[in-house]
């Protein structure tokens, strides 16, 4: 029985608390702590959280008449609606729009501009028509208004609220009724009920529940922003990511001016789709032709440079491999990958020295993919391969030569997916000559005009035609 108090007559019962311990990584609860959690394996993530049991009884098992079964065949299978948030960059990684009703999840490092890019789409949105809530924890009324001033003067019906009690958030919502509501961020919202900080585990996935049943029963998108911890990941539990709908990050230095906003998940739409911004001081403007500015700048007759085509969702994105080769003064060669993975360009290197017969055993190599961008397709192999025995040898690779093609470590070249999009988008930027696998080549891939098509079968032919 949970213990009361005696008061004029009337025993009253209390609310009692108990100790709880959550993992910071997944947010598995044990009554006890653990030093390796059996959800996610992680080792030293648990932390303990007072739980307040409520004296209440059957509040918790009360049935809406929205909750009753339904039978399959009447389920309305109309496509979904959208709403253009007015950035085609957006459109394109939430697969076409904003889905009514959906939970969106934004994360990325601090200064990264996720705050700058949502006051943008709640501008454009509320010109559209569209009733719009902007709900900060982290600001006041007066700082976004001089950050609003600073991304222009057009906001006319953007309704906001600086407010942490997610109480009353929830009143505010269900009072004006928006269309659309921001929340900024989820780690400063609180809820009554749960007695621990805001921030923890428990308020995360306790505020998130309530504004995932919020925008599900009143069809309203939720705009939800994450601080990410040092490794990168959103901070709180992982089960938040389950939770919502869709989950953006926000990619990029923070000192440099190009942004990747790339979808990890997107119940709507298709995953690591990435749009492109550039950081300008009126904000966050859209970069259409992201090839162009991967390549702006580019030497040109400088060895260890070649040009290859990747596909991030369905869009192709021409980008830079750089490689530096040189005579290690050390025992041991370092190696450096900066925007793909480094255990591949150990694997590609070995690849070289026994396929290739070339000996690099002894030599430093430093590999990157210039403008930024983190790239793991297995399409690079060979774009990789020969950029490291371009820089090498010292002999440079034409300019306007694209590669692309995956390594195997019996040195062959094997096929890789979608090569017509990316030998048009070779034509398109003016490219001559496009070395690719010869498991691609198909009579589709010869009638595009403007481009020499080269097909290897293995890296002796690569290295041969180089």
């Amino acid at each position: 029985m949970i213990p009361g108090i005696l008061k004029h007559g009337m025993v009253i019962f209390m609310a009692k608390e108990k100790t709880v311990f959550f993992c910071q990584s997944c947010g598995f609860e044990s009554s006890k702590w653990m030093g390796q959690c059996p959800g996610c394996k992680e080792w030293n993530t648990f932390v303990d959280e007072p739980v307040k049991i409520s004296a209440k009884k059957g509040d918790s098992h009360r049935i809406s008449s929205s909750s009753k079964p339904v039978v399959i065949s009447e389920v309305s299978t109309e496509e979904v609606g959208r709403i253009s948030s007015g950035s085609k960059e957006l459109d394109r990684v939430l697969g076409g729009g904003i889905v009514k009703g959906s939970l969106v999840l934004i994360g990325g490092d601090p200064g990264i501009g996720k705050s700058t890019l949502l006051l943008q789409v709640t501008r454009d949105l509320s010109l559209a028509g569209k009733k719009v809530l902007y709900v900060s924890g982290e600001e006041s009324l007066r700082q976004i208004k001089m950050r609003a001033e600073r991304l222009g003067n057009e906001y006319r019906n953007l309704l906001l609220l600086c407010e942490t009690n997610l109480d009353d958030i929830k009143l505010s919502i269900l009072e004006s009724k928006p269309d659309v509501v921001v929340i900024d961020s989820i780690q400063t919202m609180y809820c009554e009920d749960v007695s621990s900080a805001p921030g923890s585990v428990s308020q995360v996935r306790e505020a998130t529940a309530i504004l995932m049943q919020i925008a599900k029963q009143n069809d309203i998108s939720i705009f939800i922003v994450g601080h990410v911890t040092k490794e990168g990941a959103v901070a709180g539990p992982r089960v938040l990511e389950h939770m919502v709908d869709t989950v953006l990050y926000f990619e990029g230095d923070r000192h440099a001016s190009y942004r990747l906003l790339r979808g990890v998940k997107n119940r709507f739409g298709s995953t690591n789709e990435i749009g492109v911004f550039e950081m300008r001081e009126e904000g966050l403007t859209e970069v259409e032709n992201p090839s162009e500015f991967m390549l702006s700048g580019r030497a040109i007759d400088a060895s260890g440079s070649v040009v290859t085509c990747a596909l991030e969702g369905t869009r192709p994105i021409m980008v830079e491999i750089q490689a530096l080769v040189c005579k290690s003064a050390f025992g041991i060669p370092r190696r450096q990958a900066t925007g793909m993975d480094f255990n591949r360009v150990n694997l590609l290197m070995a690849v070289i020295e026994k396929r290739g017969n070339l000996s690099i055993g002894d030599q430093d190599a430093y590999i990157n993919i210039a403008g930024g961008m983190k790239l793991n397709e297995p399409s690079m192999d060979l774009a990789t391969v020969i950029a490291i025995i371009s820089s090498f040898k010292n002999k440079p690779v034409n300019p306007k030569t694209i590669i692309f093609g995956e390594v195997g470590l019996s040195g062959e070249v094997r096929a890789v997916s979608q090569a017509e999009l990316r030998v048009k988008e070779a034509a398109k930027l003016g490219f001559s000559t496009v070395i690719l696998p010869k498991a691609n080549m198909n009579d589709s891939l010869k009638k595009i005009k403007g481009v020499e098509l080269v097909a290897v079968e293995n890296l002796e032919e690569a290295k041969n035609i180089i």
